[in-house]
C-alpha cells in the first residue's frame, strides 16, 4: 500500500475514479441533474488544478490507484474509492492520512458530505454543523452536510469518547 501526492500524469486516473464512483453510487441518492452537477464540479480541469496545487493524494494498492482524497487547508474534499474496492477500509486509510496532515496545523477539520458518505464520516467522529441546500438550476437542488471533527477526538465502537 502506498499513499502519496498525485502527479499531473495521474490526472485522468484520478478523474476516472471520481467519475466512475459518482456514476455508480450517486444515482441511488440524487437526481440525474445533481449527479451531472457533481460530474462538472469534479471535472478533469478542476482535478488538474488541484493536483498542480498539491492538494490531491492517491492510494495505490498492488501498483494501481484505487482511491483519492484532497484537502485545502483544514477542509477535506473529493474522497473517493473505486466502487469495487469499497468496504475494505481504504476510505478510512485515506481519511486517516488527510486528518493526520490537517491536525498538524489545525484544531479541527471540515468536509462537505454527500448523502451516501455522511454515515461513514459520522462513524469517524464528524458531526453535522449545517445542512445545506444548493440550487443547481432548473428547480433542482443538491442536499449535503457540512461536518466537523475536532482534533484529538477518539472513536471507539462507533461512539465518541
Amino acid at each position: 500500500m502506498e499513499y502519496r501526492k498525485a502527479t499531473i500524469e495521474e490526472t485522468q486516473i484520478v478523474c476516472d475514479i471520481v467519475q466512475e464512483t459518482k456514476a455508480i453510487i450517486y444515482p441511488h441518492y440524487y437526481t440525474q441533474a445533481v449527479v451531472d452537477f457533481f460530474g462538472r464540479l469534479h471535472s478533469i480541469d478542476n482535478i488538474k488544478k488541484d493536483i498542480a496545487a498539491g492538494r490531491i493524494d492517491v492510494l495505490i494498492i498492488d501498483g494501481k490507484i484505487i482511491g483519492t482524497g484532497s484537502r485545502t487547508d483544514n477542509h477535506i474534499t473529493r474522497v473517493y474509492v473505486l466502487p469495487e474496492q469499497e468496504g475494505k477500509g481504504f476510505g478510512s486509510v485515506i481519511m486517516d492520512r488527510l486528518e493526520e496532515e490537517i491536525f498538524k496545523e489545525y484544531d479541527d477539520c471540515y468536509l462537505d458530505a454527500s448523502l451516501p458518505a455522511a454515515i461513514f464520516y459520522e462513524h469517524r467522529g464528524y458531526c453535522t454543523v449545517e445542512h445545506r441546500k444548493h440550487d443547481i438550476g432548473d428547480g433542482e437542488v443538491m442536499i449535503y452536510e457540512i461536518m466537523r471533527k475536532e482534533k484529538g477526538l477518539k472513536i471507539s465502537g462507533g461512539q465518541n469518547e
